[in-house]
């Protein structure tokens, strides 16, 4: 029996993802102690190291616009866009207002996880241990419009997160390609 949008959608977790227990569970391994969406001045990140004031964000692919794996809905284009540019603005607020009163913030794409996480938690200590730590560029994408006449050809717009930098554009065929998992993670395990 085929489950309605409202039921598909209605199971789409918030919190305790599976990137987020992988990482976690790194960061554990790795002697890092820290809190879950324990509340700052602007949030609940993800994971929390209060005394150091870290945050780090887990952000899904297709919710937060990743540049790399963003795949535009078919269907309802103005909810849709209007969905993806109020959390890419969320997530730059919450970053600029954390960064603004002191705090690193770490951001990740849900494939960082299942691709490269000794990166990602080398990035998490070094962010714990530098208090001059520089953040990398965040791009997200704010917008696709399809290209009529096209095919699946689409042009999307990039913002970087952080720093006002222009809106960038790419013109690309649509894809839904999606990561590898690595054998450290597979999908029956997480």
């Amino acid at each position: 029996m085929a489950l309605s949008r409202s039921e598909q959608m209605s199971r789409i977790r918030g919190k305790d993802t599976s990137p987020e227990r992988i990482l976690r569970s790194a960061l554990w391994r790795a002697g890092l102690r820290f809190r879950l969406q324990a509340r700052t001045p602007h949030g609940r990140p993800d994971v929390v190291f209060p005394k150091a004031r870290v945050a780090v964000f887990i952000d899904g692919c297709f919710w937060h616009g990743c540049p790399e794996h963003y795949v535009r809905p078919r269907t309802r284009n103005e909810f849709w866009s209007s969905k993806l540019l109020e959390n890419v603005e969320r997530d730059r607020r919450q970053t600029l207002q954390l960064e603004a009163e002191g705090w690193r913030v770490c951001r990740f794409w849900e494939h960082q996880i299942f691709e490269t996480l000794p990166e990602a938690v080398d990035t998490v200590r070094e962010a714990l241990q530098q208090e001059r730590w520089i953040p990398p560029n965040s791009w997200r994408v704010v917008q696709v419009d399809a290209l009529p006449g096209e095919g699946d050809m689409e042009q999307r717009w990039l913002e970087e997160l952080r720093v006002s930098l222009p809106r960038h554009a790419l013109v690309a065929r649509r894809s839904t390609k999606k990561w590898k998992r690595t054998r450290e993670h597979p999908r029956s395990s997480v």
